[in-house]
């Protein structure tokens, strides 16, 4: 018996999109076993990235057995999250010291000292860090992570979301991923911060930023996963392509972001503390809360360069 097989048109979206399908959701690099935490609770918030800590008081320098546990979970689920913190800027700053040196950035207002940041939006100054993005990858060595904490909570809205950038490489088309190993992108500050920046305060600081390259795909230095690194705050182009084809490359790799199962979003309440990996994430701070004030503070930790 002959089976009908009826005539349908040729149609087809573009090959370079996000398609529907089954994802690859592996949270943990191959050969790690899952183990409990013994020196506090952790509550998933997803799949693959973001766990809610409980029963750590960041107001108390951590022991050095709390520091690795802590650093396990941070490579394990690349953000973590912490309720009810009533900490001030300098315990923020002591908790992100455990994990190295700290970072300045000149072109975000600072808070009580050089290495706290402020983050301050309300009616006169809606929010501008709505766009999926890795901090300062304009450095030489980015940073390794950031810890958040928000002071001002709005009523409604204000959620940061967090991608899971070697989840985001692992669900690349075979073809992608052979393309992309061994390229090298251009970072620059400028289109980050050209935005919302004094252009005077911009020229200052030029020699101080050139622009640097570093690979597409990075090797997590801790975990040793393949982790995709662009983002479009601050990647200008793939260096070695003509700009037409790099420019289409890099508008489908900045889209591997937008996945919501390689994400987590957090609801923010007040004395909520978000600490990231920032080598294997990118995050989106998502601005739906004007008129309402939303004031933060971060403090970033020195990174490497990546390889």
């Amino acid at each position: 018996m002959t089976t009908h097989v009826p005539m349908l048109r040729a149609a087809s979206t573009p090959a370079d999109g996000i398609l529907e399908g089954p994802r690859q959701l592996r949270r943990l690099p191959d050969g790690v076993e899952e183990r409990p935490y013994e020196l506090f609770a952790l509550r998933p918030l997803g799949r693959v990235i973001g766990a809610e800590i409980q029963g750590v008081d960041l107001a108390v320098p951590l022991t050095p057995a709390l520091r690795e546990e802590l650093n396990r979970a941070l490579l394990e689920w690349k953000v973590l999250f912490f309720r009810e913190q009533r900490i001030t800027p300098g315990q923020q700053r002591d908790f992100a010291a455990h994990w190295g040196e700290l970072e300045t950035n000149p072109f975000i207002p600072q808070g009580d000292t050089a290495e706290v940041t402020r983050f301050a939006r309300g009616a006169g100054m809606p929010g501008l860090e709505n766009i999926w993005h890795t901090d300062v990858t304009f450095r030489p060595n980015p940073a390794l992570g950031s810890v958040l904490r928000l002071i001002t909570v709005p009523p409604i809205g204000g959620d940061t979301m967090w991608a899971d950038m070697a989840a985001a490489y692992d669900n690349l088309p075979v073809a992608v991923q052979e393309r992309i190993e061994g390229l090298r992108a251009e970072h620059d500050y400028l289109p980050g911060f050209a935005r919302f920046t004094d252009p005077e305060l911009l020229a200052r600081h030029q020699e101080q930023f050139p622009p640097v390259t570093h690979p597409v795909v990075r090797r997590h230095p801790e975990t040793g996963r393949r982790t995709l690194f662009v983002n479009q705050a601050f990647t200008t182009h793939i260096v070695g392509l003509p700009r037409q084809e790099s420019d289409r490359l890099l508008r489908y790799l900045f889209t591997q972001a937008h996945v919501p199962e390689c994400q987590v979003r957090f609801r923010w309440q007040p004395d909520s503390v978000a600490f990231w990996d920032n080598r294997a994430t990118q995050h989106y701070a998502v601005n739906d809360y004007h008129p309402h004030a939303r004031v933060a503070e971060r403090v970033a930790i020195a990174g490497d360069r990546p390889v």
